[in-house]
């Protein structure tokens, strides 16, 4: 929604955070041009962008996605962005349980491609940990990528 924006420009503006999305924090008009780009993805019903709130204090934690894979729609993306404060305490693995329950629930036969940096040693553990298999390291968008992918069919 729009009002969260502020939200979004916090979380994204930090270098740490962002280190192995972007390589670095995002400028107020970056963020900026982000969010809306995300507004438009979260036109969908079922898919888009979420807010990540802690249940018991609705305190915000971060972000995650599920949408269909920009350079294969036949595909759907995760991801999640959390504030550091929230890193390492097991939250990575309830976001993707979620996010994979949700891609199940939508298109069960769909594939499912997670894209990290590949230095992000967390991140590839976690989707391991769900079955993801690496298929492609390289640089794409200026950006050293790797992508990961679940096979479902």
């Amino acid at each position: 929604m729009p009002e969260d924006f502020t939200l979004f420009k916090e979380l994204v503006k930090d270098d740490v955070i962002m280190k192995y999305i972007s390589g670095k924090g995002l400028t107020p008009e970056q963020a900026k041009k982000k969010f809306t780009s995300i507004l438009d993805i979260n036109a969908d019903p079922l898919l888009g962008y979420f807010k990540v709130i802690d249940s018991a204090s609705q305190l915000f934690l971060g972000d995650c996605k599920l949408v269909n894979y920009r350079k294969d729609p036949t595909v759907f993306e995760i991801g999640y962005l959390l504030k550091k404060e929230f890193w390492r305490k097991g939250l990575g693995t309830k976001i993707c349980e979620s996010l994979l329950a949700m891609a199940q629930d939508i298109d069960a036969n769909k594939n499912v491609v997670g894209i990290i940096d590949p230095a992000n040693i967390a991140s590839k553990q976690l989707l391991t940990k769900f079955g993801f298999q690496s298929f492609f390291i390289g640089v794409e968008d200026d950006i050293s990528t790797e992508k990961l992918i679940l096979k479902r069919t």
